[in-house]
């Protein structure tokens, strides 16, 4: 049976895959136009040490993400380490004590949970006298009249929109929910601050929360935009004010954008976003064959494979902790680095349930080349992500799911 879906997996993945394809190469253009029009040189891939003044390069690639995101300005540096230090950046920048903060997608991905002080972490925003409101999704959509509600009888200053599903059920938020949404918030207000989590979801759609009305969008440089090349780094881009207050929290007030040395990182950085839009694209095929694969075998996943993508995350439903156990140890056993390395379920810094996590990449944590992972809870969820290249993507997952089903595969 898995021998005859694996054969006819392309053929019936054609249409699907063409479809990534004009996303592909509509981002591609946009990407190659950003570099041109900020006339990026071979001089840029040097970089400064110490304070980092003067770093053109580094400057260059913050005026190229801003092209891109069709933003005002744009902060992208190494000196973030994970895309939740990039949120976290910039949720202490925009808001201060007394101030509100309202989450419209429900709750956020578990390390925010410090954060925001879900746990009462000493350092996080409710040990500042930052508020904190939290609207659920109704059926995978925003729950627009609560919304309404919240914003006429509350002064909110900043809402924060997570796209990607993160250690959730629920589906991941679509570009076109998003304008939506925005459309109706400015109908109520039109002062605050609407912040997104684009993790995950950079290239999958040919536009940007950006160009869709988000004043400030935030993503990490370890999944699509560093494109498998980027070692470390996050991104900030949007409103100028914002940005420059986001600066300044990062670095020290005062100095803001001008300090900051890139540290060799400037040609990474730039290669990776040049190749982002081919390599979320094999990373888009790799989930969708996953989908396909495993649908077939009669396992729920979200989304189908032949459902519209909004990120690079392919959830595999088990609902049985062995199955979750041994299919992300499959993907370790079958990944280029480590695969010599027997996972365990543990505890990780910034997560409430012991995780199960593959990553053999070559960047620690790099979850836009093949990765897998998830909670050990109910309904033990596979979330995998990432593949920087399909035909490795294809042959792992074939390896993986033969391991998962035994011998009866045939």
């Amino acid at each position: 049976m898995l021998d005859n879906i694996i054969k006819n997996a392309d053929k019936d993945l054609e249409n699907v895959f063409k479809k990534i394809d004009e996303i592909e190469e509509y981002n591609s253009e946009k990407v190659l136009n950003a570099f041109i029009e900020n006339s990026i040189c071979e001089t840029d891939f040097t970089s400064a040490t110490g304070y980092g003044y003067n770093d053109i390069g580094r400057d260059k690639i913050e005026r190229v993400y801003a092209s891109i995101f069709k933003a005002e300005d744009a902060l992208v540096r190494s000196q973030f380490i994970s895309g939740t230090h990039a949120i976290a950046t910039c949720l202490f920048a925009l808001l201060r004590p007394g101030d509100t903060m309202l989450s419209i997608s429900g709750r956020p991905y578990d390390t925010l949970d410090s954060v925001i002080g879900f746990n009462n972490n000493k350092s996080s925003l409710k040990s500042f006298d930052v508020k904190y409101i939290e609207i659920d999704l109704i059926n995978n959509d925003f729950d627009y009249d609560k919304i309404k509600e919240v914003l006429k009888n509350n002064k909110i200053k900043l809402i924060e929109i997570q796209r990607s599903k993160g250690y959730s059920t629920r589906e991941s938020l679509s570009i076109e929910k998003l304008e939506k949404v925005i459309k109706e918030i400015r109908k109520v207000d039109k002062e605050v601050i609407i912040m997104v989590d684009n993790c995950y979801c950079e290239m999958v759609s040919i536009k940007e929360p950006t160009e869709v009305g988000a004043d400030v969008c935030v993503g990490s440089l370890i999944k699509n935009l560093g494109g498998a090349l980027a070692s470390n780094g996050g991104y900030i881009v949007g409103r100028s004010d914002l940005v420059e207050l986001c600066a300044e929290r990062l670095n020290v007030p005062g100095q803001g954008k001008e300090v900051g040395p890139s540290m060799n990182q400037n040609r990474s950085i730039l290669e990776g976003l040049y190749l982002s839009p081919m390599i979320v694209a094999n990373a888009l095929k790799t989930a969708v064959y996953t989908a396909y694969v495993l649908e077939k075998l009669g396992y729920e996943v979200s989304p189908k494979y032949n459902e519209d993508r909004v990120d690079i995350v392919q959830n595999i439903i088990f609902k049985d902790e062995n199955k979750l156990v041994k299919y992300v140890r499959g993907i370790q056993s079958n990944s280029k680095i480590d695969s010599n390395a027997l996972i365990e379920p543990s505890d990780m810094p910034g997560y409430e349930d012991k995780i199960i996590m593959a990553s053999g990449s070559f960047t620690q944590g790099s979850s836009i080349e093949l990765s897998c992972d998830g909670p050990i809870r109910y309904p033990y969820i596979a979330y995998q992500q990432g593949g920087i290249s399909y035909k490795y993507g294809k042959i792992i997952v074939n390896r993986v799911v033969k391991s998962l089903i035994g011998d009866s595969y045939e």
